[in-house]
């Protein structure tokens, strides 16, 4: 379960990821007047995108959690998924024996995806300071 769920979850941020990229390009291929202004039109909706992604891979992992019965009765599948995904590792809420290890596997998917997500805003900001003419050292 746990690999289907990761598949379909890199699925999506490849999905995403993609959509950013292409929009970056063609946003860079206008006349920069203003660099700073262009470096927050450019970073803002990047990280948004990202975060909104992510928020739907949590979505996809608590509707994971909520179909294989993987937390007691009565837990709150999103904010489970939220803690798992973002690797907080609070513990105020443990899966089912079963399912023990649906959280790690959650916590290595959510690890992963924020390092692509941090290595895409990381590349679209230096192509958007390239294109600027902002020295990035």
């Amino acid at each position: 379960m746990g690999g289907v769920v990761s598949l379909v979850t890199i699925t999506i941020h490849a999905l995403v990821t993609t959509i950013v990229v292409r929009v970056a390009q063609t946003s860079s291929v206008k006349r920069v007047t203003h660099p700073s202004l262009f470096l927050i039109r450019i970073m803002i909706p990047t990280v948004s995108v990202f975060m909104v992604a992510h928020t739907v891979e949590v979505f996809i992992w608590a509707l994971a959690y909520w179909f294989v019965e993987a937390a007691p009765p009565g837990a709150d599948l999103v904010y489970f998924a939220f803690v798992n995904f973002a690797t907080l590792g609070y513990g105020d809420i443990v899966p089912v024996e079963r399912w023990v290890l649906l959280g790690p596997i959650t916590a290595m998917n959510g690890w992963l995806l924020f390092g692509w997500s941090t290595a895409c805003i990381f590349e679209v900001l230096h192509r958007a300071l390239v294109r600027s003419g902002v020295p990035n050292g």
